[in-house]
């Protein structure tokens, strides 16, 4: 990609940014809320609890240090589906109006698993194992797919402020296709994500699973 196609992708991304900013921030700010939720929500989980949770991480990174390049596919294949899925139901509620507070009870809880899977792995494993841990498993993918869902949602919310001011059929039909196109970009780097997640993340944990 040459540099002046790069700015020009920057300067799109953050010009898209700028016009929705307090969309953004609302949007951002629920995903935060999860995330809280999911910390305050290990605090109160029963040590019984703890120790079943403890076993299954045990369980799964003897199963990662095993995977074979056929599995990493078929894992692939399982990731790139349960995206796909979850792209397509930001985007339909999106495109509902009664379906704005569904998109953002699934921002909620997606906040809320995130805060939760880092809380636990650090409370089983400890800080410093823990950090390594979610560095290796949980940083790069989320990277792109946080930001991914978070403007799906961003963009149904625009879409549904602009049917409430709105409501000629020509303008809506307007909206509602931007919102399917911009959800098809961003189902891409879902894509993406899910790629990162089975072959770089799985991989940099092998590297990682002796200190573990």
């Amino acid at each position: 990609m040459s540099k002046n196609k790069r700015v020009n992708i920057k300067k799109i991304v953050l010009e898209h940014i700028k016009n929705n900013s307090k969309e953004y921030v609302l949007v951002t700010l629920i995903f935060i809320i999860g995330i809280f939720l999911g910390v305050m929500f290990i605090n109160n989980t029963q040590e019984s609890q703890i120790t079943e949770i403890s076993t299954y991480m045990n369980t799964f990174i003897e199963k990662v240090d095993n995977i074979e390049n056929l599995q990493s596919m078929i894992l692939i294949k399982t990731s790139l589906i349960e995206n796909l899925i979850l792209a397509l139901i930001l985007w339909f509620f999106g495109t509902t109006v009664i379906g704005i507070p569904v998109v953002f009870g699934i921002i909620l809880y997606r906040g809320f698993c995130l805060g939760y899977t880092i809380s636990t792995i650090i409370v089983i494993m400890g800080f410093q194992k823990g950090i390594l841990f979610v560095f290796s498993t949980l940083l790069l993918q989320n990277l792109i797919f946080i930001p991914a869902i978070i403007a799906i949602a961003v963009s149904g919310f625009k879409l549904y402020k602009s049917i409430v001011k709105d409501r000629k059929k020509e303008n809506i039909k307007i909206e509602v296709l931007r919102h399917t196109i911009f959800s098809i970009v961003m189902l891409l780097l879902l894509c993406i994500s899910a790629i990162i997640e089975i072959l770089i993340s799985t991989n940099l944990l092998k590297k990682f699973i002796k200190y573990f």
